[in-house]
């Protein structure tokens, strides 16, 4: 099949499907007489799961990871959720700063008065922390 086919069946764009070729993610197919990269079926499983890992978040190199295991039969289930496992805890602090930055905003909120005075506290405050 070529990219164009590959690209409407994954739902992955050919820019990337040539991206993840590149970076050793998607195997190089063999080309045709007329230079065109000619996919295997498989493809669109293999992009489909890279498609899966990215909306976790996982970075090129796990995902590069997760598709090793995905192919060896002989895969440790214990790698899989080793990895599985780190980006739980990366989301975890994510969250942890994002509900910090969250009460921060909430903060400065309650300190301004919300009218037309030309006063603002949410400036005084952010005026304090850029030069304390």
């Amino acid at each position: 099949m070529n990219i164009g086919d590959l690209s409407k069946q994954s739902g992955i764009s050919a820019k990337t499907i040539r991206y993840y070729e590149a970076q050793g993610l998607l195997p190089a197919p063999p080309r045709l007489e007329n230079g065109y990269r000619d996919y295997p079926d498989s493809a669109v499983s293999e992009l489909g799961f890279l498609r899966r890992a990215r909306q976790f978040g996982f970075s090129l190199q796990e995902c590069g990871q997760l598709v090793q295991l995905w192919r060896n039969p002989k895969r440790r289930s214990a790698e899989v959720h080793q990895l599985v496992t780190e980006r739980q805890q990366q989301v975890a602090q994510q969250i942890a700063e994002l509900q910090e930055t969250q009460q921060l905003l909430t903060d400065l909120l309650s300190r301004c008065a919300d009218n037309n005075s030309p006063h603002c506290a949410i400036i005084d405050s952010l005026s304090e922390r850029s030069n304390g």
